[in-house]
C-alpha cells in the first residue's frame, strides 16, 4: 500500500483528552507506525493538570496537531464542542485518547469513507462498541446499518445508541444537524442526550459488525479510565441480574418517553 492510500486529506482526526498524555502519545504514535495520516489533527483538552498540559504542548510539535485548551475542566460536552468547532474538513474521525487502532483498522476505515462518499444520507460510521448494536441490517463490506425503531417490540434499550462516543467517522456538519453536545452534565448523560437527538433527527449510521477487531481500549494503571460503572450493573449474582433486567426495562420505557416528548437539542 502506498502513502497516498493511507493519507486522508478530507478527514480531521479529533481527539478529546483529559489527564492522559501518555495515552494520547501512544495513540498518535500508533497512527504514525501504521502510516495513517490526516488532513488535520485537533486535540481538545478539558483542563488537564499542568504536567499533562506541558507534555501536550511538547507533543504538538512532534505530531503536528492543533491543541485546543480550556482554563478549567468543563466536561465531555464542552470538550467535544470546542474540538469540533475547530474542524475545517468535510469529515471527522473522533477518538478518545485511551483507544488505539489495530492493524486491521486501515482497510475497514477506507471502506467506511467510501461508503459515506457513496451514500450522502449516512451521518456516522461506528468502529467500536462494548456490545453489538441489537438491530442491524446488512449493508456492505462488513458493515450493518443500525435500524432504530421506537416500538416497544424492539425491546433492547441499546437501540437508542445509534450514535456513540466510541471511535467513529462522521460528517463535520454534525453539530448543525443534531445540535451541540449538552454541557455541564456527566459524560454518560452527555452521550445519551446526543444519542437521543440523533435518532429524533432521523440520523443514519453504520456499525462494523466485528466491532472488537479495529480498536483496543487501553487503560493502564498509570492512566486509568476516568469513567466508572456501578458494581451491581456488572455483577453475575442472580439477584443483581434480576434487578438489572427490571432496571433495563424501566430504562427502555423512560427513554421511549424521552424520544417522544423531550427534545434537548431543539
Amino acid at each position: 500500500m502506498n502513502a497516498n492510500e493511507s493519507h486522508f486529506p478530507e478527514i480531521t482526526l479529533l481527539i478529546t483528552h483529559y489527564n492522559r498524555s501518555s495515552s494520547l502519545e501512544r495513540l498518535l504514535q500508533t497512527f504514525i507506525n501504521q502510516h495513517i495520516t490526516f488532513g488535520d489533527i485537533v486535540v481538545s483538552d478539558d483542563g488537564s493538570k499542568p504536567e499533562h498540559l506541558d507534555k501536550l504542548t511538547a507533543l504538538s510539535s512532534k505530531f503536528n496537531y492543533r491543541l485546543i485548551t480550556t482554563p478549567k475542566n468543563k466536561g465531555l460536552g464542552n470538550n467535544i464542542n470546542k474540538g469540533q468547532d475547530a474542524v475545517n474538513t468535510p469529515y471527522t474521525l473522533y477518538i478518545q485518547e485511551d483507544f488505539e487502532p489495530k492493524e486491521a483498522f486501515l482497510e475497514h476505515f477506507k471502506d467506511a469513507l467510501d461508503l459515506m462518499n457513496e451514500d450522502a444520507g449516512l451521518d456516522i460510521v461506528r468502529f467500536y462498541a462494548y456490545f453489538q448494536y441489537p438491530y442491524l441490517k446488512s449493508y456492505a463490506k462488513g458493515y450493518g446499518e443500525m435500524m432504530f425503531s421506537p416500538s416497544f417490540f424492539a425491546n433492547n434499550h441499546l437501540k437508542f445508541y445509534v450514535y456513540s462516543d466510541h471511535p467513529h467517522l462522521k460528517r463535520s456538519n454534525f453539530l448543525q444537524k443534531f445540535g451541540r453536545y449538552p454541557e455541564g452534565i456527566k459524560g454518560d448523560l452527555t452521550e445519551y442526550r446526543m444519542a437521543l437527538s440523533f435518532v429524533q433527527n432521523k440520523g443514519r449510521g453504520l456499525f462494523y459488525e466485528n466491532f472488537n477487531d479495529l480498536f483496543y481500549q487501553k487503560n493502564s494503571a498509570d492512566e486509568p479510565s476516568t469513567m466508572g460503572r456501578s458494581s451491581w450493573r456488572e455483577s453475575k449474582n442472580p439477584a443483581a441480574l434480576a434487578a438489572r433486567t427490571v432496571y433495563l426495562q424501566f430504562k427502555l420505557m423512560r427513554w421511549t418517553y424521552d424520544y417522544f416528548f423531550r427534545h434537548y437539542n431543539k
